[in-house]
């Protein structure tokens, strides 16, 4: 496979160029990237440093690496333009064009994308990131009225990190309750739940997949056996149906693309940006 090196160059947090990076080289099959962000690159000093690391790099894979950068100080970045990589300027890219849509220049403001603008939003979306704690696996079960949404499904579908990710990425106050065998013995959803019907999201997963999953924690466990996996699988998703509970399944999912098509399909409203 073709290896190439590619660097993500800041002098902020370096997530922008991260972000936008990453998805566009995911379009490109067939070339293994060996990806290095390099955050709070501010100095001249530092500057040449990088410099040092590119040229390295496109010496060692014989070709030119790639490097995308959201560099604010022209001289900064003119000391990584002279390196041997080829460059993607993101600001330059898209704020040139944006500055003679808008006829207004941008500030080129560092990390202001990722900063503390807002107290209000900052501090939402610190509130919900707790929130997805406190209510995870079920813990706090009275707190459910101040949920947006109630995930539920079988223990390690996917429930937790799609919670602090819906916490941190919108704002979402997400709480989660596994399935358990005790929940299975009875007919329907847990009382609790069903006093929030209108919130409940159900997720399921592949039975192989959930066996697979549980062996890593619990190996060679009647709760990581397949037979045991396959039989929660069905009695909550038989569950769902019965009770008309949207669900999706996670397993060929990551955790980005169930957390958006749940926001999409539960109409929720993104509360910070």
């Amino acid at each position: 496979m073709n290896k190439r090196t590619a660097f993500f160059i800041s002098d902020g947090t370096g997530i922008t160029a991260e972000t936008l990076g990453n998805s566009l080289l995911t379009q490109f099959e067939g070339i293994q990237f060996d990806m290095i962000t390099l955050p709070y690159i501010d100095t001249l000093e530092k500057a040449r440093n990088v410099v040092i690391k590119i040229n390295d790099a496109c010496q060692k894979d014989g070709q030119a690496a790639i490097v995308f950068d959201t560099i604010v100080n022209p001289d900064i970045r003119e000391t990584i333009a002279s390196s041997n990589g080829f460059k993607i300027d993101v600001f330059e890219t898209f704020l040139k064009p944006l500055e003679q849509e808008l006829q207004l220049h941008s500030s080129y403001s560092v990390g202001k994308s990722h900063a503390i603008n807002e107290s209000s939003r900052y501090k939402e979306r610190i509130a919900s990131v707790n929130f997805a704690l406190d209510n995870d696996d079920g813990g706090r079960v009275q707190q459910y009225s101040k949920a947006d949404l109630i995930l539920v499904g079988v223990s390690r579908c996917g429930k937790t990190p799609t919670c602090l990710y819906m916490a941190l990425q919108f704002g979402i106050r997400a709480a989660n309750y596994p399935i358990t065998i005790d929940d299975l013995e009875t007919a329907g959803l847990p009382d609790i739940l069903m006093q929030h019907r209108d919130k409940l999201f159900g997720l399921t997963i592949d039975p192989f997949h959930l066996a697979a999953i549980r062996h890593e924690r619990r190996p060679n466990s009647r709760y990581a056996s397949l037979e045991q996996c396959e039989f929660e699988v069905r009695e909550v998703e038989r569950r769902f149906k019965q009770l008309n509970i949207s669900m999706i399944n996670t397993t060929h999912f990551s955790v980005e693309e169930i957390a958006t098509r749940i926001m999409a399909e539960a109409g929720l409203t993104r509360r910070i940006v």
